[in-house]
């Protein structure tokens, strides 16, 4: 499945600066329906290390009311998370939608079947049982009236290594890259088994996976913002504002500076 992914597609930068507005704005208002409607929208963000789930969940909130959403970061599982079922420490985050509509979870409970899976913190029957446990988890929020969307961001190896070589060279990005992205880094294979295991065993009619080529920052940033646009729309029946000026939002100011230059020769001709 990964391998026939195409990671080539992009955008390039004036078509993505063009669309993120419009997409933000669109968002922006879904967000505020789904506070009208009392609705709650659950974001799940998996992806390779430096794929690039931070780049995509500051566009997804740049432009919302802050008040509304909540992103959790989610690391190894500590005191008193750590004492109870995975999927206790993921419910007790979940809010009502009075008091926030957007939850963004940057890592989520697909961990049981991935780094916890390659790394041998469960047994074997465990993570084997989590496909049925978290395709329940996940139906049950939907039958709660909750929207789910699920995001894998894939990047090829090769643009993972140059991520990874960017950040190791760049001093204000040097705290993203750990030993521990290294050594995961060294397992590339068997982490994409279990990365096919969990597209094809939990990418449900309730709740699908939408794979992201990452490759291109630009371009798989615009396909989540316009996959989470047409998600909230179904899912909330309102279909939010087209106004296609907010596409060239510098047409007027390179109008008049054009306006400005025209003047200045007319001058110089008399």
């Amino acid at each position: 499945m990964l391998e026939k992914v195409d990671l080539t597609k992009s955008l390039t930068r004036e078509e993505y600066l063009k669309s993120l507005v419009f997409q933000q704005l669109q968002i922006r208002e879904l967000a505020y329906q789904l506070y009208v409607q009392k609705r709650t929208l659950v974001v799940v963000f998996e992806g390779w290390d430096a794929g690039g789930k931070g780049g995509n969940i500051k566009r997804i909130t740049e432009k919302l009311d802050p008040r509304g959403y909540e992103v959790f970061p989610i690391a190894a599982p500590r005191g008193e998370d750590a004492t109870h079922h995975y999927l206790w420490r993921f419910w007790r985050r979940l809010k009502p939608p009075d008091e926030k509509q957007v939850l963004i979870f940057d890592r989520t409970w697909y961990g049981r079947v991935l780094v916890e899976r390659i790394e041998g913190f469960c047994t074997e029957s465990e993570w084997k049982r989590a496909y049925r446990e978290i395709n329940e988890f996940e139906r049950q929020l939907v039958d709660f009236g909750m929207i789910m969307a699920k995001f894998w961001i894939h990047i090829s190896q090769e643009e993972q290594l140059q991520r990874f070589e960017l950040r190791r060279d760049t001093p204000y990005k040097a705290w993203k890259l750990t030993d521990e992205d290294w050594r995961n880094r060294a397992k590339w294979g068997p982490y994409s088994e279990a990365v096919e295991d969990m597209l094809l065993r939990t990418s449900t009619v309730t709740a699908p996976w939408t794979i992201v080529e990452g490759n291109d920052k630009f371009y798989a940033r615009i396909k989540t913002l316009r996959t989470l646009v047409n998600v909230l729309s179904r899912e909330l029946n309102y279909h939010p504002t087209h106004e296609e000026a907010l596409l060239e939002p510098n047409t007027e100011t390179s109008e008049k500076k054009k306006g400005k230059k025209k003047k200045g020769k007319k001058k110089k001709k008399s």
